[in-house]
């Protein structure tokens, strides 16, 4: 399972930083670092899995510097970021789209979350300046070129990527440029889900209860 290969290398790191002298917390963990207790509580309001691998996908997908593809089978993620991102009048587009290189251009000026859903084994070209942030100044503007069209980058513009394959067979190229991110739900996640689905069927009012407290 991709939770046990996350702890097995987490050990082998803490065993080299043992080896070579490098202070680390015996009790470390993502969370620890650069998670919080609010973010977490919201991302399971919004649909995400309340396991501790869960957690640490969430802590990845808003603290990299690179724009996140989820292997997302079971559309775990995807779900998770339309509701988390709702209010900020999410575009969801797909390559095949006919207008989707230009609402990915009104996204990216006008500074609203895409989620570019359901890629296959590789990504479109076009996409190679946006992928590794190539933007520059013009006019007092951060721009950035998106095929022969020059944009106007807004800050507040962020990009999601989701494949539903379970082991996409992507370019080194492609892989380098993303932060892949393994959203396949754990046996964890499963349980807790069921449970959850449980109790707001047979008694919704503790779920309401529950949903106020985090609140």
């Amino acid at each position: 399972e991709v939770h046990a290969d996350r702890e097995i290398i987490l050990k082998d790191w803490m065993a080299k930083c043992k080896e070579h002298n490098v202070p680390f917390s015996d009790d470390f963990s993502l969370f620890n670092v650069l998670g919080d207790e609010i973010s977490r509580q919201a991302w399971q309001l919004s649909g995400l899995p309340s396991d501790d691998f869960s957690t640490d996908n969430g802590i990845i997908t808003f603290t990299s510097r690179r724009w996140v593809l989820m292997l997302d089978p079971q559309e775990i993620g995807k779900k998770w970021i339309q509701t988390v991102e709702k209010a900020n009048n999410l575009q969801v587009l797909k390559q095949s789209d006919t207008e989707f290189l230009r609402n990915l251009e009104s996204s990216i000026q006008f500074g609203q979350p895409a989620l570019l859903e359901n890629v296959g084994d590789s990504l479109d070209p076009i996409l190679e300046p946006l992928l590794t942030k190539q933007t520059f100044k013009q006019g007092g503007s951060v721009c950035l070129k998106l095929g022969d069209s020059t944009l106007e980058y807004h800050k507040d513009f962020k990009l999601y990527i989701t494949t539903k394959l379970r082991k996409p067979k992507f370019e080194r190229d492609t892989v380098s440029k993303v932060a892949l991110v393994n959203f396949c739900i754990t046996r964890m996640g499963l349980d807790e889900q069921l449970l959850t689905i449980t109790v707001t069927r047979e008694r919704p009012e503790l779920e309401e209860e529950r949903a106020q407290l985090i609140v």
